[in-house]
């Protein structure tokens, strides 16, 4: 189950990813005008084969888990600990390289989503994936936060106080990223990992509490408690942490709104458009929690004015991680982009990082 769970978490973001990638930046009424009053009710296919396209959102994911598998087998061969920081800013800046350079003209690009990953990944990790070097609006803290080269100290006091990179940005580019950090750690672990990892591109401590709370969240979720069990756990975690109001305010109002009776986009609106950390967790929460099946949750998440891709992400990472791989719609996870890969790098998670 652990083994699917993670796939799950991986495939079921990238899911919701391209369901809202298309749509982000447009608002309720154009989506309803080009869509039909329900909105999208499926993918919509952006490239040759009728793949559904990902995002920086699922970029970026998948450079977490490359960085958190590297950091975890040389815990478990040398046993080095508290190097995860460097790795990970090291993943992000292989990312950063992928939004700026061509990938190399010996690599084949294959937006296949079925077809099975380069030969000499193992050798050059995830830059050998041509489909990755796409720039699908990245966010410009990921960017320039990035490009300042900053690793958190794996102990430094999460107390509220601003990082040092993009001191005042919450943006949602904190929590997209995080839901790894919950697959191979306790609620505690994963909250304290994700929230300095936060600390990377952006400074402001509500990016870095919505990192954390997501993370925590899909930690309860591996070990089998209820998606509503898991939020409220993750708001006493919360508790203890200097300036954790917004990010507690927004789970709060993503749990009551979805004891108020039957979705809509309204209401999904009335959490906020997702551009920020702790808007973009409620409203992926909300969808989660308020929609009756999987596939009505992430066509909730991603149909509103605002994030579309990284709400729908969350929402997907969340289902995923629940109900395990199996429990996604097949013929959306069948067509998404990468996603041969993207199901090998769960497995390697899961392989290097099994409990026990």
């Amino acid at each position: 189950m652990y083994r699917s769970r993670v796939r799950g978490c991986l495939l079921g973001g990238a899911v919701g990813d391209a369901l809202g990638y298309p749509i982000e930046f447009t608002s309720l009424d154009g989506i309803r005008a080009a869509h039909g009053p329900r909105g999208v009710t499926g993918p919509t296919p952006g490239g040759p084969g009728a793949v559904h396209l990902i995002s920086d959102d699922t970029q970026m994911t998948l450079f977490t888990v490359e960085a958190l598998i590297a950091a975890h087998a040389r815990e478990r061969e040398k046993g080095i600990g508290g190097a995860w920081p460097t790795l990970l800013r090291e993943a992000y800046e292989r990312w950063l390289e992928t939004q700026s350079q061509s990938p190399s003209p010996s690599l084949s690009p294959s937006l296949s989503p079925s077809s099975s990953a380069p030969a000499d990944r193992a050798a050059t990790g995830l830059l050998a994936e041509p489909w990755l070097h796409a720039r699908r609006a990245p966010g410009n803290a990921c960017l320039s936060g990035i490009a300042q080269g900053y690793a958190p100290d794996p102990w430094i006091p999460l107390d509220g106080s601003p990082g040092p990179v993009n001191p005042d940005s919450k943006g949602c580019g904190t929590v997209m990223r995080s839901a790894p950090f919950g697959l191979l750690n306790t609620p505690d672990g994963a909250f304290a990992m994700a929230a300095r990892g936060a600390l990377i591109t952006h400074g402001h401590p509500t990016g870095s509490y919505a990192a954390g709370a997501l993370a925590a969240i899909v930690a309860h979720l591996v070990a089998g408690e209820s998606l509503e069990g898991a939020v409220l756990r993750a708001l006493r975690l919360l508790r203890r942490h200097p300036g954790h109001q917004e990010t507690s305010d927004a789970l709060r109002a993503a749990l009551d709104l979805a004891a108020e009776g039957a979705p809509t986009a309204e209401k999904v609106e009335s959490l906020g458009a997702g551009w920020v950390a702790e808007e973009a967790l409620a409203i992926g929460v909300y969808s989660a929690l308020a929609a009756s099946d999987v596939r009505a949750a992430l066509l909730l998440a991603v149909n509103h004015s605002g994030d579309s891709d990284s709400t729908g992400s969350l929402c997907g990472n969340l289902l995923g991680t629940r109900y395990g791989d199996h429990g996604l719609p097949h013929a959306w996870v069948r067509a998404v982009e990468g996603r041969a890969t993207i199901a090998a790098l769960a497995d390697d998670l899961a392989a290097e990082c099994v409990p026990g």
